[in-house]
């Protein structure tokens, strides 16, 4: 309700502008029993369902970070939602307003896990599944120094190739597959990954198909030689690294820029004298604190 109090809601605009796409970005959506409550990413991700399997086994779901409700099932999902309305904009030559909630969207983005309940993949307890962490070709596990390897091989030809970089033979061990054997062979697992080093288990792993990598720092992810040979990561000005814009297009692809970020207020008077305000009324929106500005000057 706060672009209606404004009186800049959707209703306003499109009677301006009937070609308007109105994105409203929100955690409970425009309707429905929460859809004026606060929340925050772990509420919504609760709500969708999908939390519920998150976590190991005998613990309490686990959230990772505000990834999957803010980001991917509220920003990601409403971008798209735009993206779908200016394409079919160019048919109809008409605007909507996009509702896009971050609970349906993480639990759209979760469209996998309801869709393959039946398949047997989430017959079982949290953490005790084939992709949770439940199964020892799917996990990670600790290193000698103290780093960390992912494990995800869950192919019969990517499993040998697992157990032969472990040192271990095949037929001497329970079938892949032997749910019952899982904890006894994670233990194997983390056992012998805890004798050698990240590095030495690189060494190993880097030239098979066994789908073991190393868990890698932001700063080890920025200086290894596969994302330095794609330039995944850029630096910009003041040297701070981030990741280049994602997807790469072939023929238009995102030019990032390398300068610093903006301060907050930074450009604000620059951009409101643009756009016509005089000096008297920018003055009058700082004193009535509407706007901020940055102030470079020294307050002595």
């Amino acid at each position: 309700g706060v672009m209606e109090r404004l009186g800049l809601g959707p209703e306003v605009l499109l009677q301006e502008n009937p070609r308007l796409i109105y994105a409203r970005l929100t955690g409970f959506g425009q309707t429905g029993k929460y859809a004026k409550s606060a929340g925050h990413d772990i509420n919504y991700l609760a709500l969708s369902g999908v939390l519920s399997k998150l976590g190991r086994k005998n613990e309490n779901p686990y959230a990772p970070v505000n990834l999957l409700a803010d980001f991917a099932g509220g920003g990601v999902m409403c971008a798209l939602g735009i993206v779908i309305a200016l394409f079919e904009r160019a048919k109809s030559g008409k605007g909507q307003v996009i509702d896009a909630s971050m609970v349906e969207g993480v639990a759209y983005l979760g469209s996998f896990l309801w869709k393959s309940q039946s398949l047997g993949l989430w017959s079982q307890p949290r953490g005790e599944n084939l992709l949770d962490s439940g199964a020892p070709f799917y996990e990670t596990y600790r290193t000698s120094d103290g780093k960390f390897m992912a494990v995800g091989a869950i192919e019969p030809k990517f499993y040998d190739q697992l157990i032969k970089g472990l040192g271990l033979d095949l037929d001497e061990l329970p079938a892949q597959m032997s749910f019952s054997n899982w904890p006894e062979m994670k233990k194997k697992f983390a056992s012998i990954f805890a004798q050698k080093t990240q590095a030495e288990w690189c060494s190993i792993f880097d030239s098979t198909d066994a789908c073991v990598t190393p868990v890698l720092s932001f700063e080890d992810a920025h200086s290894h030689q596969h994302n330095k040979e794609r330039s995944s990561f850029i630096k910009n000005d003041p040297g701070e690294i981030s990741p280049r814009p994602a997807p790469v297009l072939s023929r238009t692809p995102a030019v990032p820029s390398c300068k610093r970020d903006p301060f907050v207020g930074e450009h604000t008077e620059e951009i409101l004298l643009e756009y016509g305000f005089t000096k008297q009324e920018i003055a009058k929106l700082h004193s009535d604190k509407t706007i901020e500005s940055r102030d470079l000057k020294a307050s002595l």
